[in-house]
């Protein structure tokens, strides 16, 4: 292709083409080369990197992602870079199992065959897919749907169902009071049978299998949808590790799944599930753990002094994630084995979760 562009990336020495008018990440996608990425949309920093050699453009960004020193001294975003020539850039984060185990992004057809109300404000749907998707565990698609006004939305969902069911997708979607995608599910606009394209899988925050010590799952609100498929697909694998499942919520009527929860734990005694509310009320009604969900997190940890030993996936609002990070550097766990995925509503980020 004439406009295309050579991209080599170090340390790994991975090379790939980038077509003009294509983002890098974008690029990187289509060709099965998994880059670290977050939001895809420069509100975050997951895909900075440091622009060695070339030219690139790049498309509108927040300054939050990449403040003006760091563009000065080379550092770009991959996931808003245009390539005007052939480039190297070196990579800040990597991760040697994430580039191994690479899906290449592609475009799926299918339909909405199902949808219930989980609790007051948390849906769930399913999408049956004209052709089988390839996933892990944790990782997440963008949903693009024509309401019957005629309106294309677009959002981000995680799903979870396991990786073995690759053409019925499930997700939990939290309605938020802004959230177009959610309110168009309630109010009638987006209907079961309703055609949708599916793009994906993203997302780096997915299972790492044969892995040492305990599996520790933090989720809140629609973040049940990725931990429940990583705590399945877990079980299936038949590793044996000690698991500890914290979800976060306000009151008891914000709970779900509990009986399929209940079935799994009865029948794998090495998964815990610590339910933890934020407003439960005082009279005895619950009489399981109160106050918020990282507070918990710091408290088992300790009382059980795994000190940093095993692995963290946390997915939920911003500030549950932002609230547990010191939690967790400040008991031992290492950068590489934590794995987050910050929800964002609206535009930008993961919208819609």
């Amino acid at each position: 292709m004439a406009d295309a562009h050579k991209v080599r990336l170090e340390p790994v020495g991975v090379e790939f083409e980038v077509e003009h008018g294509e983002t890098v990440l974008n690029a990187a996608f289509r060709q099965g080369i998994a880059l670290p990425h977050g939001c895809k949309e420069g509100q975050c920093s997951a895909c900075k990197c440091v622009l060695l050699e070339g030219e690139v453009d790049m498309l509108k960004y927040s300054t939050f992602a990449l403040n003006d020193m760091e563009k000065d001294s080379g550092h770009i975003l991959l996931c808003r870079s245009i390539a005007y020539s052939d480039m190297e850039v070196e990579l800040l984060n990597y991760d040697e199992e994430l580039l191994a185990k690479a899906i290449a992004v592609k475009t799926f057809k299918g339909r909405i065959s199902h949808k219930e109300n989980l609790t007051h404000d948390i849906r769930g749907i399913e999408i049956e897919l004209s052709s089988p998707m390839k996933f892990w565990a944790g990782q997440y698609v963008d949903i693009t749907v024509t309401t019957e006004k005629g309106e294309t939305i677009t959002r981000s969902f995680s799903m979870a169902n396991t990786p073995d069911q690759t053409q019925k997708l499930s997700f939990i979607i939290k309605k938020y009071p802004e959230g177009k995608f959610s309110g168009e599910l309630d109010s009638g606009g987006i209907r079961v049978g309703a055609e949708v394209s599916v793009v994906g899988p993203y997302g780096t925050c997915f299972r790492r299998e044969d892995r040492e010590g305990p599996l520790v799952l933090v989720g809140a609100g629609s973040g049940m949808s990725p931990v429940w498929s990583i705590l399945n697909d877990h079980v299936r694998s038949g590793e044996k590790r000690a698991v500890y499942f914290f979800y976060g919520a306000r009151t008891p009527d914000d709970l779900f799944y509990l009986d399929r929860i209940a079935d799994l734990v009865s029948g794998h005694p090495d998964v815990k599930f610590i339910p933890v509310l934020s407003h439960a009320d005082g009279n005895g009604a619950w009489d399981g753990e109160r106050g918020f969900v990282h507070q918990t997190v710091d408290a088992v940890l300790k009382q059980l002094a795994i000190d940093g030993a095993g692995d963290v996936y946390a997915c939920g609002p911003p500030p549950m994630i932002d609230a547990l990070q010191p939690v967790l550097f400040m008991n031992g766990f290492e950068t590489e084995r934590i794995f987050f995925d910050k929800f964002t509503t609206s535009s930008g980020g993961k919208p819609g979760h």
